[in-house]
């Protein structure tokens, strides 16, 4: 086995936070030494436990679409990675959907990962949790409205949950701007 495949070997086994999370432990996520896109998001959903596969939900196939891939595309870890900030189900808050990921997880594993993965070209910072690890406090909104000051390196984005739906709504600049943008960088890294 190479390094990055027994250090995705490990992750999967990992049960650091397993007593406290609701569903028990189950790491989700995808890489390769090749890959030339990262997903950096939140953590799990249920389904997405369920069926231990990343974005294997309608975020999935929101995220997707706002990527311009097929689920062929998307799920090919030669190319694309996928690396939560939390690899398991976190939870629920009372009020207010998925609980943030686990703290332990980032820590624990991230840097470990992304120093086996040299053909990375472009992050996408998928919504707060992730932003705010890479690149510390601010808003969101502000972020995806200035991602070009990321590139190439970065690319924010708001999470694709349902809640984007009204977000999107009211921001009519992330589909005229944003979106092709997404688009045009993400062929490019691919490339």
């Amino acid at each position: 086995m190479t390094t990055l495949d027994s250090l995705l070997a490990d992750v999967r086994a990992c049960r650091t936070c397993g007593d406290l999370l609701p569903l028990g432990p189950r790491p989700v996520l995808q890489a390769s030494v090749t890959a030339r896109i990262l997903i950096a998001s939140q953590a799990p959903g249920t389904k997405v436990h369920e069926s231990g596969i990343p974005f294997s939900d309608s975020s999935g196939d929101r995220l997707r679409e706002w990527m311009g891939l097929s689920k062929d595309q998307f799920y090919d870890s030669s190319t694309v990675a996928i690396i939560p900030m939390g690899f398991c189900y976190p939870g629920r808050l009372p009020s207010s959907g998925d609980a943030p990921p686990r703290p332990e997880c980032a820590p624990l594993w991230r840097a470990r990962l992304l120093d086996q993965m040299p053909a990375l070209r472009m992050t996408l910072l998928v919504g707060a949790h992730a932003q705010v690890h890479v690149l510390g406090p601010g808003k969101v909104s502000e972020r995806v409205r200035g991602f070009r000051q990321y590139l190439p390196k970065y690319f924010p984005l708001p999470h694709p949950s349902w809640r984007s739906r009204s977000w999107a709504a009211n921001n009519p600049w992330f589909e005229t701007q944003v979106l092709p943008a997404l688009h045009a960088a993400v062929q490019e890294a691919l490339a």
